[in-house]
C-alpha cells in the first residue's frame, strides 16, 4: 500500500456568474435585493454565494436575521472580483468600436441637488449614445464609502480630506449667501458682517457630525473667516437646507448652481455679495486600478463636459491621488 498522502480532487473554479451573484449581494448587502436585481430566485443567490465560500474555504459574509456585511476576507474578495470582471468585460469589448460598444452596469454617486438639477435632466443622452449601458444613480449628500459600497466613481463637492482614492479635479462651485425675501421683508437686509448679529443663520451639519462654525466668508487674500451666528434650525441634506431658506428661517450659504430660478422669480435674494464663501472644489473620485473600465470612462468624462460650463476653474487639472 502506498504511504502518498490522499490527493483530493481541486474544487472548480467559481464561475462568472457565481462571481457576479458575490458582488451584488456586497453592493446592495441583501441577498433578497441582489436576486431580485439579477432576475434570480433568492434562494439562487444564497447557493451562489455559499458555493463561493467552499471554494474558496473561507466566510465572506457575516449573517444575521436583520442584515449582509461582508467579513475581512469578503472585503478582500470583492476587492479581486471587482477587478477580476471589469477586466473580462474590457477583454469582451475591446475590439469593438470605440463609440458603440460599451455595455455593462455603472454604479455612481452625486450630491443630491446636482443629481436632481444638472445630471439626471441630462442622462436620457448619454444613454442614447450607450444604449448598452445601465446606471445605477446614488444621489445622497452622505460621504458614501466608494469602495466598500462598490461605486465605480462618485462626485464629490467639498474638501476632501485623507483617502486612498483618485481624484480627477474638474472645478469649483461658485457660492452664494441667500435669503427669501419674506425673510428679508422681517428682519431688513444686512449691509455689513455686524449687522449679522440680528440675524439667524440655518445650520447645516454631514453625515460626519460636522457643523459650520457660522457665516463664513473669504477675504481677497483667499483666507476664510467665520462670523458665529444663531440659528433655530439645523438640517442634513440639501434639499431640506433649501426648503429652510425658501421657508423664510434664516440665511443660507449654498452653490449658486442651483437657485437660479428662485433669485430670478424673485423669492430668494442674495445678501452680503462682498462676503461669500469660497467657492467649492468639484472632485471625480475612484479606486486605483490597473485599467479603469472604458465605461466608467466615458461616464466620467461625459460629467466632466456636463459640468464645466457650471464651475469655475481650479489651478490644478491632472488627476491626482488624495492620499
Amino acid at each position: 500500500m502506498s504511504d502518498a498522502p490522499l490527493r483530493l480532487p481541486a474544487s472548480p473554479p467559481p464561475s462568472i456568474e457565481t462571481l457576479q451573484v458575490f458582488v451584488r449581494v456586497a453592493e446592495l448587502a441583501s441577498f433578497t435585493q441582489a436576486a431580485q436585481s439579477l432576475g434570480l430566485p433568492k434562494a439562487s443567490a444564497s447557493t451562489a454565494v455559499q458555493r463561493l465560500e467552499a471554494s474558496l474555504g473561507t466566510r465572506l459574509f457575516h449573517r444575521t436575521t436583520r442584515r449582509v456585511q461582508l467579513t475581512q476576507d469578503g472585503q478582500a474578495c470583492y476587492e479581486r472580483c471587482k477587478d477580476l470582471l471589469a477586466d473580462l468585460d474590457d477583454m469582451q469589448t475591446m475590439f469593438q468600436p470605440a463609440a458603440s460598444g460599451l455595455r455593462g452596469r455603472l454604479r455612481v454617486g452625486m450630491p443630491m441637488r446636482i443629481a436632481q438639477d444638472l445630471v439626471v435632466p441630462r442622462l436620457p443622452e448619454f444613454l442614447a449614445a450607450h444604449p448598452g449601458l445601465e446606471v445605477e444613480l446614488s444621489s445622497t449628500d452622505r460621504r458614501v464609502d466608494l469602495v466598500r459600497e462598490g461605486f465605480d466613481c462618485v462626485l464629490r463637492v467639498g474638501p476632501l480630506g485623507d483617502s486612498t482614492l483618485v481624484a480627477r479635479p474638474l472645478g469649483a462651485l461658485a457660492m452664494a449667501n441667500l435669503a427669501s425675501a419674506a425673510y428679508i421683508a422681517e428682519f431688513g437686509m444686512p449691509e455689513s458682517l455686524e449687522d449679522l448679529v440680528r440675524h439667524r443663520l440655518v445650520q447645516y451639519v454631514t453625515t460626519l457630525g460636522q457643523r459650520c462654525p457660522g457665516f463664513e466668508w473669504c477675504d481677497d487674500a483667499g483666507a476664510t473667516h467665520f462670523v458665529p451666528m444663531t440659528g433655530a434650525l439645523t438640517v442634513s441634506d440639501s434639499g431640506s437646507y433649501a426648503a429652510a431658506c425658501l421657508a423664510g428661517l434664516g440665511l443660507t450659504q449654498v452653490p449658486r448652481h442651483g437657485i437660479e430660478a428662485e433669485v430670478l422669480d424673485g423669492r430668494l435674494v442674495e445678501v452680503l455679495p462682498r462676503f461669500r464663501p469660497a467657492p467649492m472644489p468639484v472632485h471625480l473620485l475612484y479606486a486605483h486600478r490597473r485599467q479603469l473600465p472604458r465605461r466608467v470612462q466615458a461616464f466620467m468624462q461625459w460629467l466632466a463636459e456636463l459640468l464645466a460650463p457650471r464651475l469655475l476653474p481650479l489651478s490644478s487639472a491632472s488627476s491626482v491621488p488624495t492620499s
